[in-house]
């Protein structure tokens, strides 16, 4: 079985303190003592913790004293004005919780966290990933192909900077180029100078001509026409100060201190003391994640712990205690195998996709008639409305007072210019670059496989979540989306085995509105659609056209979520009145899903509660708002628990199912639950036998009024699964 990449993550604390001190108001226990940087910090921490799921863990401190720097350079971060007392103070208690967590602490006299981020990050050995955890940004010189620097820019606010986001944000320049650039550009947060009079703007230009400080100044010594007069003299002039600045900004990567991997093992706390700890200063909250920060192998007891709690606490029945329980180990092993994917293929399709966002580009800047940047929120808002002079009448703006540029915006300027298709293009490509295209290979392990993690409570209906990456919502549809479906591959001599239920909601709502006509429809294999549409339309099931299927598949999915005529109206591209119309011959013609919605209603409204088959309750006590908004909203989550959340719990119990029966089977790897859809890799020469098997038991999971189906497809990649014969 496939490791997974294992991961070391380090904290500048005194950062992140400082950060959260200024972030949050005055926190304070009710003996009155303040806890404001304490709460932030550990809040960051795991958050860091949960989204990068790391093997050893550390953190740094600066101590109090004079540094190197400032023996070099007397006036280094000599503006800064001393932290309050009330900050120093939580420093001791942010020590004291990284002890009772088993977090070692690294200090050294005359250098700052930085230098030891660096240090502990250059010690990491080959295999394993750095991520560097911040408040401040310069430690982004320090990101490389194996390191990466989470940016915290709040307590609840990350960023993870890889090497091309790095890039991105200063130009073009390589991490590397970072000190160089302060060398030259200076930092007035640190009181580092720089060259007086060059600036971030000509400072990037530069190196992005020249390379190095050393380039740079080759090129001013050899009368290089690049560098103009006036920023020529102000290099001579300030050429001392940038080699010295440079040295002020490089973080240090040999700081001597002693460095044992192991020693660093994440998760091996006294989960009881850790909780006492947390109570002591009324951290609830912080407390009640403890279960999402075990280490790999006690996670399966915090997670059944999630369980055994959240069940007692809301009593959310037994059943469904039972099955969340049994469905740890299945989340665990999917998550250890993980699902391989084609590097060479996403690093071809990366650079395609950024070829195509070229072309793109190019034609947004040929209907504007000049270059922009489009991805600047600022300078596409005055492009559109002040150059193209497009209404933004109910258009909202941002707190600046720029009309915003967000996509539910746009959607409001469909049909007024050809550039809004053209940006709605754009943004949708760069969106599927930088969530799949170029992330994925960063974060599959040596073996190519990538692992998510699946949250088995992730949702208020039951339904699993998937993160760090998310493999839930790859898209299945257009050009682009279907070619990132290809680089998902099954290992040589092995298959991809796709099971997915057959229109298993509607198939649930007819069992459970004990509909006679939906049942029979379903028994008998008809397009459920086209019956829907022959009996709202009234004509027989060959004369229903496209267009009448299309309206009957938008009532059979609307309606069975509490959608009104005004949605169904705008879904189906019809008046308020046909709308109402249809939804009228519709409970007409099936009265049993009437019967079922207002019973569901009427149960919510004197239990408090929806549940499902299994007796997995929803709690809407919205459902008595005295506001419409939040009384329909109620109403809608309603019906979509009982049915959802029963096909929630049936792909469960199919899981569990499968995964007993093969557990013992090397050659069948479970390996992600995409909804209504289970995806396996296979052996070869088992597939023909084991495949049917999947969809039988899944067929099995639950007995409904109306049979349950699964259809079987299987091929090489997620992209070409065809039909098994």
């Amino acid at each position: 079985m496939p490791k997974k990449k294992e991961r070391l993550l380090v904290l500048d604390a005194n950062s992140i303190i400082h950060r959260a001190y200024h972030a949050l108001p005055p926190l304070s226990t009710s003996k009155g003592e303040l806890v404001n940087a304490l709460y932030g910090f550990l809040a960051v921490l795991f958050k860091a913790v949960k989204e990068t799921r790391p093997s050893y863990v550390a953190a740094a401190f600066d101590l109090p004293g004079p540094t190197k720097r400032q023996e070099r350079f007397g006036e280094y971060k000599a503006q800064r004005v001393a932290a309050p007392d009330e900050l120093y103070a939580q420093i001791p208690l942010v020590k004291e919780a990284l002890a009772k967590l088993g977090v070692p602490v690294f200090e050294k006299q005359g250098y700052e966290a930085d230098d030891l981020l660096g240090t502990l990050a250059a010690k990491a050995p080959k295999g394993v990933e750095t991520v560097l955890v911040s408040g401040d940004l310069d430690i982004l010189q320090l990101v490389d192909g194996n390191t990466n620097v989470y940016y915290a820019k709040g307590v609840q606010q990350s960023q993870l900077y890889d090497v091309d986001k790095v890039r991105e944000h200063f130009g073009g320049l390589e991490p590397g180029q970072l000190s160089d650039f302060k060398g030259l550009a200076g930092d007035a947060s640190d009181n580092i100078p720089g060259v007086k009079g060059v600036g971030k703007k000509t400072a990037i230009q530069l190196l992005s001509s020249f390379g190095t400080l050393e380039g740079v100044y080759e090129a001013l010594g050899a009368g290089d026409p690049a560098i103009s007069k006036g920023v020529a003299e102000k290099l001579k002039k300030g050429k001392d100060l940038a080699f010295v600045s440079r040295e002020l900004g490089r973080i240090e990567r040999a700081v001597p201190v002693a460095f044992d991997l192991p020693k660093l093992s994440w998760g091996s706390f006294d989960k009881k003391e850790v909780r006492e700890f947390l109570g002591r200063y009324e951290f609830r909250s912080l407390a009640d994640r403890l279960p999402e920060l075990r280490e790999e192998h006690e996670e399966q007891d915090g997670a059944r712990e999630k369980i055994e709690r959240l069940f007692a606490e809301e009593v959310l029945s037994e059943k469904v205690r039972d099955l969340e329980l049994k469905l740890i180990p299945v989340l665990r092993s999917m998550e250890e195998y993980g699902v391989k994917i084609d590097r060479e293929h996403f690093r071809k399709l990366a650079q395609e996709m950024a070829k195509e966002l070229k072309k793109q580009e190019k034609a947004i800047h040929a209907a504007v008639g000049h270059a922009f940047n489009v991805n600047s929120p600022a300078q596409l808002s005055r492009v559109l409305f002040e150059e193209l002079h497009l209404s933004s009448k109910g258009l909202r703006k941002t707190p600046k007072g720029v009309v915003s540029t967000a996509s539910p915006e746009l959607e409001k300027l469909q049909g007024l210019h050809p550039i809004v298709r053209k940006l709605f293009q754009y943004r949708e490509l760069s969106k599927l670059s930088n969530t799949y295209a170029i992330p994925l290979p960063r974060a599959a392990d040596e073996a190519g496989r990538i692992h998510t993690h699946f949250d088995q409570l992730g949702t208020a209906t039951g339904r699993m979540s998937s993160s760090a990456p998310n493999l839930q919502n790859v898209p299945a549809q257009g050009e682009w989306g279907k070619r990132i479906r290809e680089g998902f591959v099954a290992e040589r001599g092995w298959k991809f085995v796709s099971c997915d239920y057959s229109q298993m909601e509607l198939r649930i709502a007819a069992h459970l509105a004990d509909e006679e006509k939906l049942r029979e429809a379903f028994e008998r294999g008809e397009d459920i659609h086209v019956r829907t549409a022959s009996e709202v339309f009234g004509v027989k099931a060959e004369d229903v056209s496209k267009e009448m299927r299309a309206r009957a598949k938008a009532l059979n999915f609307g309606v069975l979520y509490g959608m009104g005529a005004r949605g169904f109206a705008r879904a189906a591209e019809v008046s308020y009145e046909e709308a109402q119309a249809f939804i009228d011959a519709y409970f007409e013609r099936f009265p049993g899903i009437q019967g079922y919605l207002e019973g569901v209603l009427e149960q919510v409204r004197e239990l408090g509660y929806a549940e499902t088959l299994w007796g997995r309750r929803r709690y809407l006590p919205d459902i008595h708002s005295r506001t419409p908004q939040l009384r329909a909203a109620a109403e809608r989550m309603a019906v979509n628990h009982g049915i959802q959340g029963t096909a929630a719990d049936i792909t469960k119990q199919a899981m569990v199912d499968i995964y007993e029966a093969f557990r013992s089977d090397k050659n069948v790897r479970m390996l992600l639950q995409i909804h209504d859809e289970l995806l396996f890799e296979v052996r070869d020469d088992i597939l023909h036998q084991v495949a049917p098997e999947f969809a039988r038991l899944m067929e099995r999971a639950c007995s409904l009024r109306v049979s349950l189906r699964a259809d079987v497809k299987a091929g090489a990649n997620w992209q070409t699964l065809s039909p098994l014969s």
